[in-house]
């Protein structure tokens, strides 16, 4: 197989965090598409090995006010349709429910900052298992959730959001949560979301930011080995 993945990138500093270096030390090359730079109905959008569509502030099924995104989601559908692995994060993963036809929707409330994932039984069948609580906390940031698409597996949960991460079939696996953050990339977000930490009741720059160089370590050392696991599987599965 080609080793080339693409990753579908919204705000910049929403990157491929810890997931780059694991691409790197299998010899993929990594190429950014930055929406609203780039087409995303770019040419044959199912030819990349991997695609990542990372996460971003603007919901998902807001299809009149960011036309960008039906584009994105009919190149998702071609990948999903063509069987090419697809990796969703956050607003990367609620874009692939709703390709696959489940509702998103407000969580009915805002769930911003480290909590640990439950993971079910598949999940800890899964290279999800190194997320689970016993091994890491997790970072949250978003306001929407989803349905559990129709053949999805659930992998992990909140208790504020029952729907942290799913696969279906072996090709594709999506995040509600941010297995990708990395602390010392994590005053960027800080700045990005300024506003929103500023509006938000119970939200802190500085809580957020001490609890980031507590659990951080941890998280990029288990989402190191969840990555390169989920990497080698489908690059096992697709030659």
């Amino acid at each position: 197989m080609n080793r080339e993945a693409l990753a579908v990138r919204h705000v910049h500093f929403e990157d491929l965090g810890t997931l780059e270096p694991v691409l790197g030390e299998r010899a993929w090359s990594v190429r950014y598409l930055d929406v609203g730079l780039a087409r995303v109905d770019a040419p044959r959008p199912e030819g990349p090995a991997l695609t990542v569509v990372l996460g971003g502030p603007i919901g998902a099924d807001d299809d009149l006010a960011y036309p960008t995104l039906k584009p994105l989601l009919a190149m998702l559908e071609k990948r999903i349709a063509a069987g090419r692995p697809t990796l969703g994060i956050c607003l990367g993963a609620q874009l692939i429910a709703r390709v696959l036809g489940a509702r998103v929707h407000s969580a009915g409330c805002k769930e911003i900052g480290w909590s640990p994932l439950s993971l079910t039984q598949a999940g800890l069948d899964s290279p999800v298992r190194h997320l689970d609580e016993s091994r890491t906390s997790m970072f949250h940031w978003h306001g929407d959730t989803f349905d559990l698409p129709s053949g999805a597996v659930r992998l992990a949960s909140t208790a504020v959001c029952e729907n942290q991460a799913f696969a279906w079939g072996s090709n594709v696996l999506a995040f509600q949560c941010h297995p990708e953050i990395r602390a010392d990339r994590f005053e960027r977000w800080l700045i990005g979301n300024a506003n929103e930490i500023g509006t938000t009741p119970g939200i802190d720059a500085t809580r957020l930011r001490a609890d980031t160089e507590r659990f951080g370590p941890a998280l990029e050392r288990a989402a190191h080995e969840t990555f390169g696991e989920w990497l080698d599987s489908i690059a096992a599965a697709h030659g």
